[in-house]
């Protein structure tokens, strides 16, 4: 098989991945649910766009942050006739979380050997029980799917111009719209990493250093001037490890958070104490297994997923619901957080990782008599208890998504639908030449549409 018929085929593969993921996300949502406005995407983003333009409104702060894929996202919908800017912002948004699970596909390869398993990972973001519920197509969250991206991208190591070329720009992309990606910053060290052509290796990791260092930059300078409204939270440690235990633990094997409040009101924290031991357990071993860069990962994807759940609660309130001694009634009625789907879609990225590399931990050398003793890698009764493990730990991922191709329950499953409101709308507009804007209702809030826009496309 010749390089070139290589080429393609893995071109063709990584389409395949991103258009198959894309469905997914798309199907998930729901009708009412992808036809509905939702938030900042018919609010702020939507009026900003008015008032700054396309281009004004980019790097435009908002909430102490910079939101460039989210805008970039509206600015696109404006291009389409305005009564299908609900759908054409969820169909974009669905379109990105497809490109960011093609993205896993290929940038996991040195670490995600095994293809079937690299796209079980590549799976993550659009499988993630609860995913629907707020996150997924729309573009006030899409910071949520950048994260995700952030370590893979920055532990890349490129092997063509190209490669680094689009890693650069995906670098910029993702630090400007999510600033948490700085957690990931440290990763750039690994692209530096010398191959088997070290010196080329060590220029190709330039450009994403450069993008990914400037990105990060321009949201730290962006955070430290602009006001942020938000109400912080002010949560105990015990608060932010049962949070944890509870969104984002329990979030990952079932969407019906209060299925899992209702099994802690019966038999307790231990409910989900035990799971969580029995899944570090996994972790510790895989990465005492792993290769060195396995390892880099396996660290870092479960800790920053810790990390990133401590932040929200102080940081939002709204996110501090002093879970250790929440009521009852607080447990049972919890419905997914956007805030824990991040922190679950990096930990269950761990699992997979975890579970790819206790299956195939990768070749090495004969151990040497002066060498450490160290796990045996390569054959025996150990590795055959590993793999299985690894295996196990992937079929328990997968039965948690059976499922979870169907449409899921959402915050927008109640509408208001975007599009059926502009026949009276465009009446309005045209029943009074004077009339300036239309209210259509959203979900939760209303957007104020010229009628000059209105009536462009009617």
């Amino acid at each position: 098989m010749t390089r070139t018929t290589t080429r393609l085929r893995t071109v063709l593969g990584v389409v395949v991945i991103a258009l198959a993921a894309t469905a997914t996300a798309w199907v998930r949502l729901g009708p009412v649910s992808r036809g509905t406005g939702w938030a900042e995407d018919t609010g702020l983003f939507f009026r900003e766009h008015l008032a700054l333009g396309p281009l004004g409104s980019l790097f435009h702060p908002y909430a102490g942050y910079l939101h460039l894929v989210p805008r970039l996202v509206v600015d696109a919908a404006f291009a389409l006739p305005i009564d299908r800017y609900a759908l054409t912002v969820s169909l974009v948004c669905c379109a990105l979380v497809g490109v960011v699970c093609a993205a896993l596909f290929v940038l996991a390869r040195d670490v995600v050997r095994p293809w079937p398993l690299r796209l079980v990972l590549a799976a993550v973001p659009v499988l993630l029980p609860s995913a629907p519920w707020e996150v997924t197509g729309n573009a006030a969250n899409l910071h949520t799917f950048a994260l995700v991206l952030s370590p893979w991208l920055f532990a890349y190591r490129a092997r063509t111009r190209w490669g680094a070329a689009l890693a650069a720009v995906a670098a910029v992309l993702v630090t400007c719209t999510e600033i948490q990606a700085v957690l990931f910053l440290p990763l750039l060290v690994v692209a530096w990493l010398p191959l088997r052509q070290a010196g080329r290796v060590r220029l190709l990791a330039l450009p994403v250093t450069l993008a990914a260092l400037a990105g990060g930059a321009a949201q730290v300078v962006t955070a430290l001037t602009t006001e942020r409204t938000s109400t912080p939270g002010d949560p105990s440690l015990v608060d932010v490890v049962a949070g944890y235990l509870f969104t984002v633990v329990g979030g990952i094997w079932s969407a019906d958070v209060g299925a899992v409040g209702r099994a802690v009101v019966a038999d307790g924290w231990v409910v989900l104490v035990v799971p969580t031991v029995l899944l570090l357990a996994v972790l510790v071993v895989a990465t005492i297994c792993a290769r060195w860069r396995g390892r880099v990962l396996l660290v870092a994807l479960p800790v920053g997923s810790a990390v990133v759940w401590g932040a929200a609660m102080v940081a939002n309130a709204s996110a501090d619901a002093a879970w250790s001694s929440a009521d009852p009634a607080v447990l049972t009625g919890a419905t997914p957080s956007r805030y824990a789907a991040a922190a679950g879609l990096l930990l269950t990225s761990a699992v997979v990782v975890a579970a790819a590399t206790l299956v195939d931990p990768g070749r090495r050398a004969a151990r040497q008599p002066s060498d450490p003793v160290r796990l045996d890698r390569t054959g025996g009764p150990a590795r055959a208890v590993r793999a299985g493990t690894g295996w196990l730990v992937v079929a328990l991922v997968v039965t948690a998504w059976v499922g979870a191709a169907a449409p899921g329950p959402t915050t927008r499953d109640g509408g208001p639908e975007w599009q059926p409101q502009f026949r009276d709308a465009r009446a309005a507009c045209r029943a009074d030449p004077d009339r300036r804007t239309v209210l259509v209702r959203t979900a939760p809030w209303s957007a104020r549409v010229p009628c000059t826009l209105v009536l462009r496309d009617g």
